[in-house]
């Protein structure tokens, strides 16, 4: 069984940037959000993924993911994936040890920037960054399925 642990974070400021990877820009689409779960297909340069994700609440989450052919997630994402599509720069950054995403989005939800780090226990500990800020892990508003439905610019 695959679990996926991620804790979600707001973020006070720019000062992550001076840490930051070169970043690497990402589409990504919903074919369907049920009740139980989410399928998702993201591209990020030359490579695609096929993602199923539970749809509970909070920082675990039942996930499987399939690397798919690139013309395969770009027919899907333009055909059969609901809109607005998900595009974002995602940058790494390197803390303490652990690493942080940044996704900083484009499209209908330019303006959001969300920090995550993926923990292998609940419990685990780890250095809160000082540019890092309100924790959103159990706000729905804040998974990317939702912000298909409600865009970040319809908040």
């Amino acid at each position: 069984m695959a679990q996926e642990i991620e804790r979600k974070f707001l973020l006070k400021n720019d000062d992550w940037r001076n840490y930051a990877d070169s970043g690497q820009a990402m589409r990504q689409g919903y074919l369907i959000g049920a009740e139980k779960a989410s399928i998702r297909v993201r591209t990020a340069g030359d490579r695609a993924w096929l993602n199923i994700k539970s749809a509970t609440l909070g920082v675990e989450r039942l996930e499987y993911e399939y690397e798919i052919p690139l013309t395969d997630a770009e027919e899907m994402l333009e055909s059969l994936c609901e809109r607005p599509l998900i595009e974002k720069v995602r940058y790494e950054v390197a803390w303490h040890g652990d690493v942080w995403e940044i996704d900083v989005f484009e499209g209908d939800n330019a303006g959001l920037v969300v920090a995550e780090i993926e923990l292998e226990d609940p419990q685990q500990q780890f250095t809160l960054p000082p540019w890092v800020g309100e924790e959103v892990s159990d706000d729905p508003r804040y998974y990317n399925v939702c912000l298909v439905k409600h865009p970040f610019s319809q908040w």
